[in-house]
């Protein structure tokens, strides 16, 4: 089965419900054997990058997941499930997280000043529908098209250290990294569970990786 992380913070039930949707056997937990004997872990997430770190450390959870991603267990990482990965975030006070990939987390600096070109004033948080262009697609996305509309709600995005494990990118102000990828570790800024039909096929595609490695 796949486990979803259940640590407090998230969609974590729309999330079960996508993967019921494909067919999926799936198990919400918080449990370190479960997780060890997943054959695919889903981390999704919602809120503030420190209480995100915090309450998978105090769950004993933080080694288990990095252990078995470092194994080559298939990782799908949801919004703080992406950012998490990372050396740290500037949210609230510099604060280390997984340290998967190098990189930090920031924020959107140009508050209600900036605007598109149709001169619309981009607020933070972004939020709503927003287009994905693929840098370097992820089998998971396999029958994704490029530039498909994806659901986003975040005030802060990646920035990785390594161009390499970037596969795709959004335009917010500026062209912000939203999607990476590497080898077992596929995770996004945005929320296939709240995309409509699009989001079911990643999860599909997710499944689908995790049946056949």
């Amino acid at each position: 089965m796949i486990a979803i992380v259940d640590y407090g913070m998230g969609n974590i039930r729309s999330v079960e419900k996508g993967f019921r949707r494909v067919g999926d056997d799936v198990m919400v937990t918080l449990d370190p054997k479960v997780i060890s004997a997943s054959r695919g872990i889903v981390l999704p997430g919602v809120g503030a990058f420190k209480d995100c770190m915090a309450n998978l450390d105090k769950l004993d959870l933080l080694e288990i997941i990095k252990a078995e991603i470092t194994k080559g267990k298939p990782y799908l990482g949801i919004c703080l499930g992406l950012q998490i990965l990372f050396s740290e975030s500037e949210e609230f006070g510099l604060c280390k997280g997984m340290g998967i990939f190098r990189g930090k987390v920031q924020r959107f600096k140009f508050g209600d000043t900036a605007y598109t070109a149709a001169k619309n004033v981009l607020k933070i948080p972004h939020m709503g529908w927003n287009t994905l262009r693929f840098i370097n697609k992820p089998p998971i996305f396999a029958e994704i098209p490029d530039n498909s509309y994806f659901y986003f709600v975040h005030s802060y995005y990646v920035s990785p250290e390594d161009q390499d494990i970037i596969a795709g990118k959004t335009d917010y102000g500026i062209d912000f990294t939203s999607m990476v990828w590497k080898d077992n570790i596929f995770a996004a800024q945005f929320h296939p569970e709240k995309s409509q039909q699009l989001g079911i096929k990643v999860l599909n595609g997710f499944k689908k990786f995790c049946e056949n490695n």
